[in-house]
């Protein structure tokens, strides 16, 4: 199974328990992704697309400011959960495509903003995904990305990766702040990174809602039992298993002349 092949199987049998998980329904980045966005408002025809939307919960946000919003995924059975939810929810200016981040379906300079929202770590080729959204973005266009934040420190960073693949086979990487700054200005963006914030996870919940088996369920709680001092204090990590992932908002603009 390709990479791609495994992300749309692993979030199709999933995609009702990620609109309804309140770890991704709720959270003051969606307010911050709403402000992000307020300056479309009294902006005419103006259009948003939420990359690698999920269940749609940044393509819900985005659509009180934009009039058009297009959710875009890999999975066709995302993108069914998100119009359903939009019908639900009366929003009507959202509209569904299925395709790749690496390569966008769409003219160029044809958004006033992308959005994406823990969507990016999925994600096989960044720097390409990267240069499309650059593509497609107008010259005086924003990108809002939200993901969870990789950690500069090594020892800290092979830890989380490892919970992290262990729990989803489709997870390719979270970067560090550092990182997602170097890559914006690779891809010709002038870039602002926010300082992170704090995500407490409840671990049944958590690996629930991936239906991971309970072969990797042992192997995590294994390795969080086994992570130096300084691993479990940085991600605070509790006797039950649960513990804290940190994310971080990007803000970038396209780069001129």
């Amino acid at each position: 199974m390709q990479q791609q092949e495994l992300v749309a199987a692993q979030f199709g049998a999933t995609a009702q328990a990620y609109l309804t998980s309140a770890v991704h329904a709720q959270g003051a980045d969606l307010d911050q992704l709403k402000a992000a966005l307020a300056h479309l408002k009294p902006v005419g025809h103006s259009r948003v697309l939420d990359l690698g939307c999920g269940a749609g919960h940044a393509s819900f946000a985005a659509a009180t400011q934009a009039n058009t919003v297009v959710a875009y995924d890999l999975s066709q059975s995302m993108l069914d959960v998100v119009a359903g939810a939009a019908r639900e929810r009366g929003l009507t200016n959202i509209t569904t495509q299925q395709g790749a981040a690496e390569t966008l379906p769409f003219a160029d300079a044809s958004f006033c903003a992308v959005v994406s929202r823990m969507s990016a770590h999925h994600w096989r080729d960044v720097p390409a995904a990267l240069r499309e959204i650059r593509r497609v973005v107008k010259p005086q266009g924003k990108l809002v990305m939200i993901d969870i934040a990789g950690a500069d420190d090594p020892l800290c960073d092979t830890w989380l990766q490892s919970v992290e693949l262990l729990r989803d086979p489709s997870h390719i990487r979270d970067f560090s702040p550092t990182q997602w700054a170097a890559l914006c200005e690779a891809a010709g963006f002038d870039v602002t990174v926010s300082p992170v914030w704090r995500i407490e996870l409840d671990f049944d919940t958590w690996v629930a809602r991936m239906r991971t088996p309970e072969v990797a369920v042992a192997a995590i709680r294994h390795l969080w039992q086994q992570a130096p001092a300084e691993v479990r204090e940085h991600y605070r990590v509790q006797p039950d298993g649960g513990f804290s992932l940190e994310a971080v908002m990007v803000t970038a603009t396209p780069r001129i002349g």
